[in-house]
């Protein structure tokens, strides 16, 4: 069964998604700089305790990766989880360390 789409503008971009998808991404964007949540904690944000899993598919499926900054979006024991932007992991890596050097 094919799940409904809709469309909301998040960071001034029009993202096309899952209800569950726009509100894991409008989550996202509210992450400031230099800090990072979990997935859990966004699942929790969301009134979904036990959705962590889907709230890292949503972060998969995240149609811009820079204006919604799913690279400050980590797994609960402190890893970084994956990155579905160019550069994968490596990426995620770099732009978390620049931007907490930039927060200082």
């Amino acid at each position: 069964m094919q799940e409904t789409k809709f469309t909301k503008t998040i960071n001034k971009r029009k993202c096309f998604g899952t209800k569950f998808q726009l509100a894991v991404w409008t989550e996202i964007a509210k992450i400031t700089p230099g800090t990072t949540k979990t997935y859990s904690e966004l699942a929790n944000l969301l009134g979904k305790p036990k959705s962590a899993r889907a709230v890292a598919n949503a972060c998969g499926k995240n149609p811009y990766p820079g204006p919604i900054p799913c690279h400050r979006v980590i797994r609960s024991d402190g890893s970084l989880g994956g990155y579905s932007g160019l550069g994968g992991i490596i990426t995620k890596q770099k732009l978390l360390e620049s931007e907490i050097t930039n927060s200082k």
